[in-house]
């Protein structure tokens, strides 16, 4: 993802971050040392796996004064928001930099085509908040984004099937496109009840029924999201396909015979991993979703993220040797990302070691292999060394 710059010798005042801030502050400080400050935090996002020498900065960015330049990366330092090196001075942006520079107001986007008819432009979409509070990043679907797309087939009641590895980002694109979004994560114990409802006792004494997520998003308009749908016995999955055809309604037998009567807003999207072990994609499942859609890593997120190229490079090798049965694991956006967090705190070698020793022991040895070929590092699985 290439964030916005703005032009150079844009005349706009763009506020400074003070210094320890989480985010950039937005009523003080403004100015051109602002605006240099916003050039040089998307500069540092938009190469998040190299260290870079101020001098190389100052280039890049066309700034005039490198000692400017070199006080706007102090500043990022203090916040967290970039590592600092020293002899020579040299900075590389940290996670929390890369979510504040993605939070920076754009003066001036550049644009990307929007695939559209006509030579149409659009600019690429903020990263959007999950419910956790860590960001997700709008990737390209058909015409638009893929949450700007999910949203109108929402509204268009076409329901969606996600399928693709897990780590891709399928829960995180759909819980950034519906905050309204309930959930039920399927396994091969899922029964009605987890979509229906049950009799749950109550404090002195008796049962009370209670009904669940399908329930109460027909009822409130929401959307259920229906996680990992193939790993649900098929006969229990049979349970939304009323609510899912014209019908609209659902029959609670252990609650009375209750019929529930869906209103605008709600819709159902389901996700699978079709390469898990016991995932059963049948007809009746498939038919109910118009929209059959891939998700796979995005790599160029990935090394604006800051996963190093090489690493990148040997995840995208084992992901075709997955789809080639060379091997039966490969990383995917979840583990690099978690790679990222793990090089932060105990460095490159450990988080090498760490990527290696998450695989199934079945595919160490290729995991093994593609990293230190694209590396050039001997990696073994992490472990404690003697005291």
């Amino acid at each position: 993802m290439t964030t916005p710059h703005p032009p150079a010798g844009s005349p706009q005042n763009d506020p400074a971050p003070a210094s320890g801030a989480g985010t950039p502050a937005t009523g003080a400080g403004s100015g051109r040392s602002g605006y240099l400050y916003r050039k040089v935090a998307r500069h540092l996002a938009d190469h998040a796996d190299q260290v870079l020498k101020v001098g190389e900065i100052t280039r890049a960015i066309g700034a005039p004064s490198s000692g400017a330049v070199f006080e706007a990366l102090k500043k990022m330092a203090a916040a967290g928001h970039a590592t600092h090196h020293r002899t020579p001075h040299r900075f590389q942006i940290t996670q929390a930099g890369i979510d504040a520079a993605g939070a920076l107001p754009p003066a001036a986007p550049r644009t990307r085509s929007s695939g559209s008819s006509g030579g149409g432009r659009q600019s690429r979409p903020a990263p959007v908040p999950r419910p956790n509070g860590t960001l997700y990043h709008p990737r390209r679907l058909g015409k638009g984004w893929d949450v700007e797309e999910l949203r109108r087939l929402r509204a268009q009641q076409v329901p969606v099937l996600l399928y693709g590895p897990p780590g891709t980002g399928k829960t995180a694109m759909v819980e950034a496109a519906f905050p309204d979004l309930l959930t039920v994560a399927g396994t091969g114990d899922t029964v009605v009840d987890d979509f229906l409802g049950s009799y749950n006792p109550v404090p002195g004494g008796g049962y009370e029924f209670v009904h669940g997520p399908l329930v109460t998003a027909m009822r409130q308009g929401r959307v259920l999201l229906v996680d990992d749908a193939t790993l649900i016995p098929p006969r229990v999955l049979a349970v939304l396909y009323p609510a899912m055809d014209g019908r609209g309604t659902v029959t609670i037998p252990a609650h009375g015979n209750e019929t529930v009567e869906a209103v605008d807003g709600f819709y159902i999207v389901a996700g699978h991993n079709p390469g898990v072990h016991g995932a059963v994609l049948t007809e009746a499942l498939a038919s109910r979703f118009t929209v059959h859609l891939h998700v796979t890593t995005d790599w160029d997120l990935a090394r604006q993220l800051g996963v190093p190229k090489p690493v990148v490079a040997a995840a995208i090798d084992l992901n075709a040797d997955l789809a080639a049965g060379k091997t039966v694991w490969a990383p995917q956006l979840r583990e690099l990302l978690g790679f990222v967090k793990v090089r932060d705190q105990l460095g490159m070698s450990a988080a090498l070691a760490n990527l290696v020793g998450i695989a199934p022991e079945d595919a160490r040895d290729d995991v093994t292999a593609a990293l230190s070929r694209h590396t050039g590092t001997p990696i073994t699985a992490l472990a404690l060394g003697k005291r």
